[in-house]
């Protein structure tokens, strides 16, 4: 099963610094039907003013994975991490048992970007955080796994998450095919981030999701040159 999520139809909140796009429910959206997908409770597709930004807040037992589409994003918290993610790059908070943390564009131009919520396995973990820089060239027609709770995700380079979860990226060029094995009894969601590509025999747009379970295997075909995200996920 397949169910294609169009950008059009996502949850939407401007705050005219912040224009933000919901797949699942979130803050002031609420939707029954879209309150997660397994552990996946929030993708967030934002696009932040420059000189603006999210001031401090708490957040706790969550694992918060933020990819970079354009411009950067910078992240201060209260055990004294700070650090600056460019486009194409991750990084991953977990919140543990409880993290104050700020996000600001502090870049001349809007920073676009995907925020992904992803429920731990184990609640009470001590709270971190820390971000890796991905070369798209690395990843060109291949998905290569971003963010992981799997050993040999973790040896291959991805950031650690508390979940027994994969957030894999890849580019694609057009007419090129990338594929990917589901294992028996978990699902995936998938991301375009840029350009356009066919799901299993089924057209996606640029920002459109796609929720995909009892699928033995995933093939993604650029129809123009393309950016996905896919979650594998329990």
């Amino acid at each position: 099963m397949i169910g294609i999520v169009p950008f059009a139809s996502l949850g939407h909140a401007d705050h005219g610094w912040l224009d933000a796009r919901h797949h699942f429910s979130f803050a002031e959206y609420h939707d029954p039907a879209r309150m997660g997908f397994g552990p996946l409770r929030v993708w967030n597709d934002d696009t932040v003013a420059p000189g603006t930004g999210f001031g401090m807040h708490p957040h706790r037992d969550m694992e918060i994975i933020t990819y970079v589409r354009d411009g950067a994003i910078t992240h201060e918290d209260h055990l004294g991490n700070a650090g600056r993610t460019g486009a194409g790059d991750i990084q991953v908070m977990s919140a543990g048992t409880g993290i104050m943390h700020a996000e600001w564009n502090r870049e001349a131009v809007p920073t676009r970007l995907f925020q992904i919520w992803i429920r731990p396995h184990t609640a009470g973990v001590r709270p971190r955080w820390e971000q890796r820089r991905f070369p798209k060239a690395d990843r060109t027609g291949v998905l290569v796994p971003l963010a992981s709770g799997r050993d040999a995700d973790l040896q291959a380079g991805a950031l650690m998450i508390h979940q027994d979860a994969t957030l894999y990226g890849a580019t694609v060029a057009a007419g090129q095919t990338v594929s990917h094995e589901l294992a028996p009894g978990r699902r995936a969601y998938l991301v375009v981030s840029r350009g356009t590509v066919d799901l299993n025999g089924r057209p996606l747009g640029e920002r459109d999701g796609a929720a995909i379970r009892d699928v033995d295997r995933i093939a993604v075909t650029a129809g123009t040159e393309a950016e996905i995200l896919l979650a594998d996920l329990p």
